[in-house]
């Protein structure tokens, strides 16, 4: 019996040379396989794979026993079909770790290429039609539903991943094989969670922008429950255990804290694969906003409790399915204008990161500059742009898409810096408000019913800011808006202006689909947070950890520092919740404004894992918020003058998000509603006006009237007489009313004939 086992052995292994490492029969034995889909997938127990690479002209499967420290188990050279290069493996295991190596024109096949550091075939780093293939550096899997770890995680000076003839270790790095070192993809079983998406209409939706890891990673979040006992409308808060602090799995407990805040969608900055593993927790450096993606199919291990293969995905889907049993819908960030591979090290363009993409086609996946094949067009200031001109760009955005709305329950994505997706006229990559991609991803919109947000804009000028331009049926980012708001409440004037923003952008949106489709920001999270917009005139960058140093930042951020007076910093912050809820159009604001939190004026916090940067919900229940033990905020609040021990700004958060859920002349999608923007005294609205009377006409329905002053001094304004009805005081930013909360939902105070607002105040009245 011994004896034909040996046998057995003998007649099923090949010769252990580069491609036929590996069984001819059984498990793990290859056969040809046509019309496979991108990606690796399992069909019964067999699994296929298939890698889109058109210039390449060979490439080597390779399957490992573990993803760090060993060499390949098996490999297999790919047949190509249609410039996509497929195999299928029959009898693999569950979990099946996997890269690729491919050879190209600017590095031929040899068959002396041997693994470890091997120049056999090398012809040049860059050829001349941009390819950059390079054997020695393994690649994973563009649409690999999970990675193992990301560069900085194999704990290897991550210069071994780069080509280019810069001296590693007496050997020049194009040479330096990355087999034991680099991201492999995983292939894995998926497991289906039961799930019900809300389906909200889109002009109904209240956003919250937030870092998955932010909201539960400080330990206060422990204590959630505790903090919030007591506050109407919180009950049914949970505490997130220790251990799922800062996790996917932490995020769905903090989902119920979020319902009871009033807000129902959730907008999560990346959660895509990226290089954060080595990300400090004690010093400022690495990658922690996410905008550098690797994988467009995984979920960010890093942010997993259960690490495992499967793990991250499966936890992520439990994380969108708790929050849709909440009523709250989650859209991502997603990043499609660039990769996390960044761009060329030195002037010579040879010496560049070689991850995925760029050693799989870097000329099909990669916008090159016509004529200079060793550089990127790039604007979106990190280093390369995808081109989005490219079908197989194109189909990998649409897969990706679709994947993440159909499979991960996804509701809804905002795509970073978007212009770069309409940049298809060629030879320049001009933006094209009829792109093809655009219009693919509206159809993809129709057939899934997923929200799909622009940041109408990217770096390159002119061409680059396109708010207002994109199709029918995108949403965007109005940056115009929080510009406009942000002027007026510091008290620059331009009533017009103001007043056409908060009217829904009609010049920008009338044939756009209607005013929710321009997302009202005022605060997002590359920028101050509210708090700091009205506490410092300068970005406060060079701070000390944990709130600094950063570089970059916006040095024009229309901030007012209030004059240091923090009680009216803090009827500002209210000012600024009002406007915001008034406006026509959907509002977004970020983690943690809801109670005032503070970056101590870092505008740029992108390398920044720490208490600046976390939801600390000890400033909930306080009157002096920014006074905690042992951590350096700035105390830019001061003190509410309620002194109830509770928070004055999350008070009047909720009670706000609240009285515009309450009313659907609030929440439109078109302008049927009419907005009337008038002097205090009804007469025309000039440019220059800094005091406004906004009138929300319902008709015979709901009736609102905003009195906005920011000016130094007392307004008096009239006020329309409307028979058998009275005007009801039901906001009033101004100090006085901070031992109210500054709001009566169910209207307090009868106002008629004139009413004096307050400098820097707003006061709202309902007809009831």
């Amino acid at each position: 019996m011994r004896l034909f086992f040996i046998y057995v052995l003998i007649i099923t292994w090949v010769c252990a040379d580069i491609g036929n490492t590996h069984p001819n029969s059984g498990s793990y034995s290859p056969t040809s396989v046509k019309n496979a889909s991108p990606g690796s997938h399992f069909v019964g127990n067999d699994a296929t794979f298939a890698l889109y690479a058109k210039n390449a002209t060979r490439v080597l499967l390779e399957i490992y026993d573990s993803p760090l420290g060993k060499e390949a188990k098996y490999d297999y050279w790919m047949e190509k079909h249609d410039n996509v290069w497929q195999i299928k493996l029959r009898n693999v295991d569950n979990v099946v770790y996997y890269g690729f190596r491919l050879w190209g024109p600017n590095w031929k096949y040899d068959n002396t290429w041997q693994r470890g550091n091997s120049a056999a075939g090398f012809v040049c780093d860059v050829d001349d039609n941009a390819h950059r293939f390079n054997p020695n550096k393994v690649v994973f899997d563009p649409y690999a539903r999970e990675l193992s770890h990301d560069k900085s995680g194999a704990k290897v000076k991550t210069e071994i991943f780069a080509s280019g003839d810069g001296n590693f270790k007496g050997q020049p790095r194009r040479n330096i094989d990355t087999g034991k070192w680099a991201p492999k993809s995983i292939l894995f079983k998926n497991v289906k969670v039961s799930d019900n998406k809300p389906n909200i209409p889109q002009k109904d939706a209240i956003i919250y922008e937030a870092h998955v890891r932010g909201i539960t990673k400080h330990k206060s979040a422990m204590r959630l429950r505790d903090i919030v006992s007591g506050i109407h409308g919180f009950e049914n808060v949970v505490n997130v255990p220790q251990k799922y602090l800062g996790t996917y799995k932490g995020a769905g407990y903090f989902a119920k804290y979020l319902k009871a805040l009033g807000f129902n969608t959730i907008e999560l900055l990346p959660v895509h694969e990226t290089d954060n593993d080595g990300n400090p927790d004690n010093n400022p450096g690495g990658n922690y906003w996410g905008y550098a993606t690797y994988g467009y199919f995984a979920p960010d291990r890093r942010y997993a409790y259960d690490k495992s293969p499967g793990g991250p995905t499966r936890e992520f889907k439990e994380m969108v399915a708790a929050f849709h049993r909440e009523g709250i819908e989650v859209y991502l960030d997603v990043v499609y204008n660039h990769s996390g591979e960044g761009g060329t090290w030195d002037a010579s363009g040879d010496t560049a990161d070689i991850l995925f993409f760029r050693g799989i086609d870097n000329a099909e996946y990669y916008a090159i500059p016509s004529g200079v094949p060793n550089k990127y067009w790039d604007s979106t200031g990190c280093g390369n742009n995808l081109n989005c001109a490219k079908p197989v760009v194109k189909k990998m955005i649409l897969d990706s898409l679709r994947y993440w709305t159909e499979e991960m329950g996804v509701d809804g994505f905002r795509f970073d810096l978007a212009t770069v997706l309409g940049r298809d006229i060629l030879p320049n990559f001009d933006f094209n408000r009829d792109a093809q991609l655009l219009k693919d991803i509206v159809k993809l919109q129709q057939q899934t019913k997923a929200k799909m947000i622009a940041e109408a804009w990217d770096v390159a000028w002119p061409g680059g800011y396109q708010v207002g331009q994109f199709p029918h049926g995108w949403g965007e980012w109005n940056g115009q808006y929080r510009d406009a708001v942000r002027r007026f409440v510091k008290g620059d004037g331009a009533g017009t202006g103001f007043a056409n923003f908060v009217n829904g952008s009609y010049s920008l949106y009338m044939d756009q689909g209607g005013p929710h489709k321009s997302v009202n920001f005022i605060i997002a999270h590359d920028g101050f947070t509210l708090m700091d917009l009205v506490s410092y005139n300068q970005k406060n960058n060079n701070n000390a950890w944990p709130f600094g140093p950063s570089d970059g930042g916006n040095n024009s951020n229309d901030a007012w520092d209030c004059g240091g007076d923090k009680q009216l910093r803090r009827q500002q912050l209210r000012n600024l919740w009002t406007i915001q809820m008034f406006s026509r159009g959907v509002p977004m604001s970020v983690w943690g404004d809801e109670f005032a939190r503070t970056q101590n004026g870092n505008n740029n916090p992108y390398n920044i894992d720490s208490i600046a940067t976390w939801n600390n919900y000890n400033m909930i229940n306080s009157d002096t918020p920014h006074i905690q033990p042992n951590i350096n905020y700035t105390d830019n609040f001061g003190r509410d003058s309620k002194n109830d021990d509770l928070n004055n700004a999350f008070i009047f958060t909720k009670k706000i998000i609240d009285l515009r859920k309450r009313h659907d002349i609030l929440r439109q999608d078109n302008y049927s509603v009419p907005y009337h923007f008038t002097k205090a005294d009804g007469g025309a609205l000039q440019g220059y006006d800094r005091a406004m009377r906004i009138h929300i006409d319902g008709k015979n329905g709901t009736h609102f009237i905003l009195l906005v002053n920011m000016w130094r001094e007392n307004v008096s304004f009239t006020i329309p007489a409307i028979s058998a009805r009275n005007w009801r005081r039901v906001i009033d930013t101004a100090h006085w009313a901070e031992a109210h909360d500054n709001i009566w939902p169910q209207g307090e105070a009868i106002i008629k004939g004139k009413y004096s607002v307050k400098p820097w105040s707003i006061t709202v009245l309902q007809l009831k």
